[in-house]
């Protein structure tokens, strides 16, 4: 099963709802509880950082009898410092994404503790992929 959601930046009124929408597939697969949850913890926080860095972009995925596969790729400033964006509590959100309870610095931190896999690449001023792989039975 294959699937891709244009995530739009800014919109925080929409953020999430891309997750959502796999999570309720998942549940239709009758995937574990807990395999579910940390997928759509992985989801939801690659989704708010298009959101919240970039101007646009688009998450593909892929569901077989092995994995969960997750991409997503933005178009947007790109990460600098990707090592360094992988440290808790560094962020380079604006003031407003913070005032709004965003920005704490824990996205790409939260996707590598709750994936099996995570490969980010990022260009500065081009954008950013982020590749996600959770194994079903793992």
């Amino acid at each position: 099963m294959e699937f891709s959601y244009i995530i739009e930046g800014g919109d925080f009124s929409k953020a999430g709802s891309a997750s959502s929408e796999v999570k309720k597939i998942l549940k239709q697969l009758n995937l574990a509880p807990e395999k579910i949850k940390k997928i759509a913890v992985a989801m939801y926080e690659a989704e708010v950082n298009i959101v919240a860095h970039a101007y646009k972009g688009v998450m593909e995925g892929k569901i077989d009898a092995e994995k969960v596969f997750l991409r997503f790729r933005d178009e947007g400033p790109g990460i600098e410092d990707v090592d360094k964006a992988m440290q808790e509590g560094f962020s380079t959100a604006s003031e407003e994404v913070r005032q709004m309870g965003f920005g704490a610095g824990m996205g790409l931190p939260n996707i590598r503790k709750n994936s099996d896999s995570l490969k980010v690449s990022s260009e500065v001023g081009k954008g950013t992929t982020v590749e996600i792989t959770s194994y079903i039975n793992n």
